[in-house]
């Protein structure tokens, strides 16, 4: 994984939650749903390069979280978010299960949780980046 910087990741991360919103307004729920986690993904893991961290190979956004908090972050903001769930999006809105295509198995109520959650994990890491929101302990 290349050390872009902090920036690089939160604009990636902006511009995937942006397309998730438009996938979603024009039907794509499935194509919503991982764009969605994308943006969530990748707004964590400019917080941890921001720390000066290579992030871990992962998906998983609890993961993640573990990795701020490992670095005395306080990451209370995001406990109630269901983080686990917008995390098993990631495969299953790419890949047919048997015979089922992901566009088969999302809808829009789907989609607006991922859109919804992934919102709240962006605004936590810019309150997080402008100093205002929750910081590195200690």
């Amino acid at each position: 994984m290349s050390q872009a910087r902090p920036t690089a990741w939160w604009r990636q991360a902006r511009n995937d939650l942006d397309l998730a919103v438009v996938a979603s307004n024009n039907g794509f729920h499935a194509q919503a749903c991982f764009f969605a986690t994308q943006a969530a993904e990748k707004a964590l893991k400019g917080a941890i390069v921001e720390l000066g961290l290579v992030p871990p190979h992962t998906h998983g956004l609890p993961k993640l979280v573990e990795v701020l908090e490992q670095q005395g972050v306080d990451a209370s903001g995001l406990a109630n978010l269901p983080l686990r769930a917008l995390t098993r999006m990631t495969v299953t809105s790419r890949y047919p299960l048997e015979d089922t295509a992901p566009m088969d198995l999302f809808e829009p109520s789907d989609s607006e949780q991922a859109i919804t959650t992934a919102t709240a994990v962006l605004a936590w890491v810019e309150r997080l980046d402008q100093g205002v929101g929750p910081a590195p302990l200690g």
